[in-house]
């Protein structure tokens, strides 16, 4: 079984996926959010599909550690995948993943539309595999 990572947001969500040993995450798409319904449709498909046993969803915090909120919708989405497809919800810090994507992303795409295309999907991995991390030791 896989763990997902998430970077919710409210037009795009990043989407990072684990080998089945969980020891490595790797970007896996940006889902571009159409309607709640679609949304939630999506990553429960996505969640069998891939075999999927773990979410490890980034909480956005304001730099003081407190919730805002975005922080109650990502946990409200959360809830809503978890009332249909019973699974392991993990929230994590997500303060400065996407910041340390974009330097990631700089040094290896040099145009920026393509750097934004990709910059959900890495800042979800570096969410998934800091947990992952954390969770090995």
């Amino acid at each position: 079984m896989k763990a997902m990572g998430i970077d919710f947001g409210l037009k795009r969500i990043g989407i990072a996926l684990s080998d089945a040993t969980k020891f490595l995450a790797s970007p896996f798409s940006t889902y571009h959010r159409k309607d709640e319904e679609a949304d939630i449709n999506y990553f429960v498909n996505l969640i069998d599909k891939e075999k999927v046993d773990e979410i490890v969803c980034g909480l956005p915090l304001n730099m003081q550690g407190e919730e805002q909120e975005i922080a109650r919708l990502t946990r409200e989405f959360m809830a809503k995948i978890l009332k249909i497809k019973p699974i392991k919800i993990s929230f994590v810090d997500e303060r400065l993943s996407s910041l340390m994507a974009e330097e990631m992303l700089k040094q290896t795409e040099k145009d920026w539309k393509k750097r934004k295309e990709k910059l959900d999907s890495v800042s979800a991995s570096i969410i998934l595999q800091e947990y992952l991390d954390k969770e090995i030791k």
